[in-house]
């Protein structure tokens, strides 16, 4: 992924024509936008909901849950049946409702819209049409909930949604957004709301300032690791915080094989001198990893071969606790000093859980 550099004063022209977009089968979406993606409006990246037309019996804000819908079945609430989503009331007088949300970055483009309408069947959508517009500036978010606002444009076209399922659909866009519109015709319900793309982070000055290279907000991604169980995601090790739970990091199976090891390989949003390490096992107390140790290479574009050669150790085999932040500075680091990095890979021995991996440095 090419991260641009986004700064403040960047005037873009939004008169743009619509997006083309085409659907991914519903067991395609994870592998189609898994490795080169994010979701933009993930409430894990500090994402918000502006404004909706309506939430009578169910949130707007369970739309960007990064976790899968649940279903609760003979549970009601004041308003009627729980649901795990967005439901608006029936009959609305307008031909849709919507929701307004700010992406959780500076901004991002947008390469794929997922609708998920999981147990929502009778009362789900039919369709929905997704806008995107490029606002910065101190009442940035005060200007997109206006009624007369102008700058929404095109992201996803009219599309017709089924009944409690994934649904997803191509949308490969080369302009920033930093705010999405969801609209749902006529009304209904939606279980989440995924907006997949490649992060245009805003990088700090001056360029000697100290940043977080491996940070989803600075645009470092995950690109491959060795296994991903319990529900895990491996993109969770770079999300901002520490999380909530046990539930928010990267976890792998309990091994049963001498000698075995899992890794994962990080591309980090801007080349960059490595100065410390942060490898946090918050939450993770009885399945932790007992021991770890770090890699890199300076490799460009592309996935690196986990086996290749050119990998370049940094940190030697260290032991992990359980529940806690281990920091390692450029005193413990070796092939550091002068050194530029793109890529970095974590293994841990043998197997366990790791809720975050930060990589601080100076970029490039």
């Amino acid at each position: 992924m090419d991260v641009q550099i986004l700064s403040p004063e960047v005037i873009q022209d939004t008169n743009f024509a619509p997006t083309p977009s085409s659907a991914i089968a519903a067991d395609l979406i994870d592998s189609t936008f898994g490795t080169t993606c994010i979701d933009l409006t993930s409430s894990s990246l500090d994402s918000s909901v502006l404004a909706f037309s309506d939430e009578w019996f169910a949130p707007a804000s369970n739309l960007t849950n990064p976790k899968p819908p649940i279903r609760r079945p003979g549970v009601f609430v004041p308003t009627g049946a729980w649901y795990d989503g967005w439901e608006t009331r029936r009959h609305n007088p307008e031909p849709y409702d919507w929701v307004i949300i700010k992406l959780g970055v500076a901004s991002g483009k947008v390469k794929g819209i997922e609708v998920d309408t999981a147990f929502f069947d009778g009362n789900h959508a039919e369709a929905v049409e997704v806008q995107g517009c490029f606002e910065v500036g101190e009442d940035a978010d005060t200007q997109v909930v206006k009624k007369d606002y102008t700058g929404w444009k095109q992201v996803l076209g009219h599309q017709g949604c089924g009944a409690s399922r994934r649904q997803a659909w191509k949308a490969d866009d080369e302009r920033e957004v930093t705010h999405v519109r969801l609209c749902m015709f006529p009304d209904g319900g939606i279980a989440r709301f995924r907006l997949y793309g490649q992060v245009v982070p805003v990088f700090p000055t001056p360029i000697e300032q100290e940043i977080e290279l491996s940070s989803a907000l600075m645009g470092g991604m995950v690109l491959s690791a060795s296994e991903e169980h319990f529900g895990s995601s491996k993109s969770n090790l770079l999300l901002p915080g520490r999380g909530v739970d046990m539930g928010g990091g990267w976890e792998t199976r309990r091994s049963r094989s001498p000698g075995h090891v899992d890794w994962v390989i990080v591309k980090l949003g801007a080349r960059g001198r490595v100065k410390r390490i942060i490898v946090d096992t918050a939450f993770y107390r009885g399945n932790y990893p007992q021991a770890m140790k770090i890699e890199a290479l300076d490799d460009g574009e592309g996935s690196p071969d986990p086996e290749g050669s050119r990998w370049k150790e940094i940190l030697g085999l260290r032991r992990l606790g359980p529940d806690k932040e281990h920091e390692y500075a450029a005193s413990n680091l070796s092939n550091v000093e002068g050194a530029a990095y793109t890529h970095l890979k974590m293994t841990i021995v043998p197997d366990g859980g790791v809720k975050r991996f930060r990589v601080f440095g100076i970029r490039l």
